[in-house]
C-alpha cells in the first residue's frame, strides 16, 4: 500500500494525550473492562480508528505476552502519532497506577495493622479469592472447547501443583504441544471466535478501514532491526548498571532480572503470570509473604492500570522489607524497586509493538490465533485454578491447616463467587463491598 503520512497528523496530539492521560486514571475493570473504554471512546465516540481497524490492532496484542489493554493503547497511539504517540500512550496507562500503588503500598507496610486498615483488608481477600475463580471460568469457558484443550488444562494444574514446575516450563511444554497438534489435529486447535461476534460501523474513522499505512507505520527489516537494538540498549542500560554498582546476586538486580523474565512468560494475561510471581517472591526470593501477596492483589484490583502492576507492589516490600538503602531511607527503597520492576515489565510490552506493529500494519489481514497460542491459553486455565487454591488456603487456613478453619472469610467468599458468577455483580463493587463487610465483622468481633 502505499504511505500517507497525512493521516495520522488529522487527530491533534495533544486532545491523543489529554485522552491517554484521563485513560490512566479511569482504567479500572481489567483488561476487559479497560479495551471497552477504549473501543466506546475511540472507535464509537472520537471515530478516530474504525471497528475493523482496532479488532485488528487487539488481535495482534491478544498474541503477545504482557497486557494486552496497554499494548493496545500504545498500537493505537503508535499508529496515529508514530513512536512519540505510542510512548505517550503506553507510559500514561501505566504511571498513574504506579504512583498510586507507590502511596498504598507505603500505608500498607505503614499502617496495616490499623483495625480499618486490617478490617478492610480481611473482607477484600475472600473477595480476591473469587475473582481468581472467575477469572479462570471466564478465560476457560472462552478456550477450552475440547477434550485436548482439557487434557491440557489438567496436566498443567498437575504440573503446578503436585510436581511444583516452574510456569515457563509449563508454557514452553503447552506451546510445543500446541504447535504439533495443530499439524496433526488443527480441528482441535481451530480459532474460536473474535472478541465481537460481528464488526459494526460506526461512521467513518480518521484512521478508518479503507486508509492507507502511514509511513512509518510500513515494514523495513531495517525498522524491525532498530526497535530491537533500541530496546535492548535500554534494558541493557539499567540493567549493567545495576550488576556494576550492586553485583549479580543484589536484591535490585534480581529483581530486574526476574521480571525481566516474568514480562516474556505472561501469556494469558495478569493472572497467567501472578503463579510465576508468587514462585519467584515469594518461595525463591522471600520478598513478601503470601498473605502480603494477596493483600498487594486486592490493591492492584482496586486501582486503574493493568493488574500486572501488582509487581510494583511485590518490588515495594521487597526493597522496602530488606531496607536496601538503610533504615532510614525505607520509602526511597520501596520507591525505587517498584519504579525499576515497572521499567523491567513493560519495556517488552514497547519493543513487541514497535517492532511488530509495521509488520501487522503492512500485512493488514485477519490475524488469527495460533494454535500454540491456544494451547498455552488452556493451560494458563489450570494455572490459574492452582493460584485460587494457594489463595483460598491462606484465607481459610491463615494458620496453615493446623489452626482453625475462617467460617467468616469462606461465607464472604462463597458469596463473593455468587455475586460474580450468578448476579454479574460489578468487580470493583463486589470488592467495596466485601471489604465493607469485613471492616464491619472485624469493628464487631
Amino acid at each position: 500500500m502505499p504511505p500517507v503520512k497525512e493521516s495520522s497528523q488529522s487527530i491533534p496530539f495533544w486532545d491523543a494525550f489529554k485522552f491517554w492521560l484521563k485513560l490512566g486514571f479511569i482504567s479500572f475493570g481489567g483488561p476487559a473492562g479497560q479495551i471497552a473504554i477504549m473501543h466506546q471512546e475511540l472507535v464509537e465516540r472520537r471515530r478516530w480508528i474504525s471497528e475493523k481497524r482496532f479488532l485488528h490492532a487487539l488481535n495482534f496484542c491478544m498474541l503477545l505476552p504482557g497486557p494486552e489493554a496497554q499494548q493496545l493503547a500504545t498500537y493505537i497511539g503508535w499508529l496515529m502519532h508514530r513512536g512519540l504517540g505510542g510512548i505517550v500512550a503506553g507510559v500514561l496507562f501505566v504511571a498513574p497506577s504506579l504512583f498510586i500503588l507507590i502511596a498504598l503500598s507505603w500505608i500498607y507496610i505503614s499502617y496495616g495493622e490499623v483495625p480499618i486498615v486490617a478490617g478492610l483488608f480481611y473482607g477484600i481477600k475472600p473477595a480476591i479469592t473469587a475473582v481468581i475463580i472467575y477469572a479462570a471460568y471466564r478465560i476457560g469457558s472462552r478456550t477450552i472447547k475440547n477434550s485436548l484443550l482439557f487434557t491440557i488444562s489438567v496436566t498443567a494444574f498437575l504440573s503446578i501443583f503436585i510436581f511444583k514446575i516452574a510456569f515457563p516450563l509449563i508454557v514452553i511444554g503447552a506451546a510445543i504441544i500446541g504447535f504439533i497438534g495443530g499439524r496433526l489435529m488443527p480441528e482441535k486447535f481451530s480459532q474460536n471466535g473474535d472478541h465481537h461476534a460481528e464488526q459494526q460501523s460506526f461512521g467513518p474513522a480518521v484512521i478508518d478501514d479503507s486508509t492507507p499505512v502511514p509511513s512509518h507505520a510500513l515494514f523495513s527489516i531495517s525498522k524491525l532491526i532498530r526497535a530491537f537494538i533500541i530496546g535492548l540498549i535500554l534494558w541493557l542500560i539499567p540493567m549493567g548498571l545495576l550488576n556494576h554498582y550492586y553485583g549479580w546476586d543484589h536484591t535490585l538486580t534480581q529483581m530486574g532480572w526476574f521480571f525481566t523474565k516474568a514480562a516474556l512468560v505472561t501469556f494469558g494475561g495478569a493472572y497467567a503470570v501472578l503463579p510465576y510471581v508468587y514462585q519467584g517472591a515469594i518461595d525463591h526470593y522471600a520478598w513478601l509473604s503470601p498473605t502480603q501477596m494477596i493483600d498487594g492483589l486486592a490493591l492492584g484490583e482496586t486501582t486503574p492500570g493493568p493488574l500486572i502492576m501488582v509487581v510494583a507492589f511485590v518490588a515495594f516490600l521487597g526493597g522496602y522489607i530488606n531496607e536496601l538503602f538503610g533504615p532510614e531511607q525505607l520509602l526511597l527503597a520501596g520507591t525505587v524497586a517498584a519504579s525499576l520492576v515497572t521499567w523491567f515489565t513493560f519495556l517488552p510490552s514497547f519493543l513487541f509493538i514497535f517492532a511488530g506493529g509495521p509488520f501487522i500494519e503492512t500485512t493488514h489481514g485477519n490475524l488469527k490465533f495460533t494454535a500454540p497460542l491456544i494451547a498455552i491459553t488452556a493451560a494458563v486455565v489450570g494455572v490459574i485454578i492452582n493460584l485460587a487454591l494457594f489463595f483460598g488456603y491462606h484465607v481459610l487456613w491463615p494458620n496453615g491447616f493446623a489452626g482453625t478453619f475462617d467460617w467468616l472469610s469462606a461465607i464472604i467468599t462463597i458469596a463473593a463467587t455468587a455475586a460474580l458468577f450468578y448476579w454479574k455483580v460489578n468487580l470493583l463493587l463486589v470488592i467495596a463491598v466485601c471489604g465493607l463487610v469485613g471492616l464491619v465483622v472485624k469493628t464487631l468481633l
